[in-house]
């Protein structure tokens, strides 16, 4: 797989150069981005290691995870959800933006050689009646990336969204945990693996804190999140 990926990679620079989506300048480092926008995205350095709330003090536990913890260990996430992300997130997730696809999931890879490995990754997933009216899951796509370039198994069989619910984006924190409570169902394959959770914004917590909860009763040791932005 990794090697196909990479005759992917070589053809398409060969016959398309990569250019930058912000700017238009050729890319750096075959990414359709150059060093420049690169360096100027808002990259998050200092975050609570288990929720990535951006802090003041790198490695510091948030008073609000000290006083209630999310039932996930940790959270891993690139960027604070600001432009130019939050434009590239949405292309990606509303338009379908192939590039942006491209260039999100490739950053999130290689920023992974950093993080502890899991032994699985497990996208949040989409209900039938979303994914038949968006055509795809950006989280699903974005771990296809990470799985390949990490060679790290990509199980998104072992969650499954079993309840439609209203989307997340005008709902307050109480109402998006009440919204999604119950939505998810996993499997007991799932019994006592490390698994992070593949999502592209993390805001409340409340989608990916659900899926957590649901891996944890299905037997899951470790559950990390992993997500392209922070809120």
């Amino acid at each position: 797989m990794t090697k196909v990926h990479d005759w992917t990679n070589f053809i398409q620079t060969l016959f398309f150069p990569p250019t930058c989506l912000l700017c238009g300048a050729p890319g750096h480092g075959s990414l359709d981005l150059c060093r420049d926008c690169r360096q100027a995205l808002p990259w998050l350095t200092c975050a609570c290691p288990r929720c990535a709330r951006p802090l003041p003090l790198r490695d510091t536990v948030c008073g609000a995870c000290l006083q209630d913890p999310p039932p996930f260990e940790g959270c891993r996430a690139l960027w604070h959800f600001r432009p130019p992300v939050s434009g590239l997130i949405a292309a990606l997730k509303f338009r379908g933006h192939r590039a942006s696809l491209r260039l999100l999931g490739e950053l999130m890879a290689r920023r992974a050689t950093d993080w502890e490995r899991p032994d699985c990754l497990v996208p949040v997933p989409l209900h039938p009646t979303r994914y038949r009216q968006r055509g795809f899951n950006q989280s699903l796509e974005i771990a296809r990336f990470v799985a390949t370039r990490q060679r790290i198994p990509l199980r998104p069989e072992l969650c499954r969204r079993t309840r439609a619910t209203p989307p997340q984006r005008h709902l307050n924190a109480r109402e998006r945990h009440r919204n999604l409570r119950g939505a998810f169902t996993a499997t007991t394959a799932v019994r006592g693996l490390n698994v992070a959770v593949i999502d592209d914004v993390m805001t409340t917590g409340a989608t990916v804190g659900e899926v957590a909860e649901t891996l944890k009763r299905a037997g899951a040791g470790r559950v990390e999140v992993w997500v392209l932005a922070r809120a």
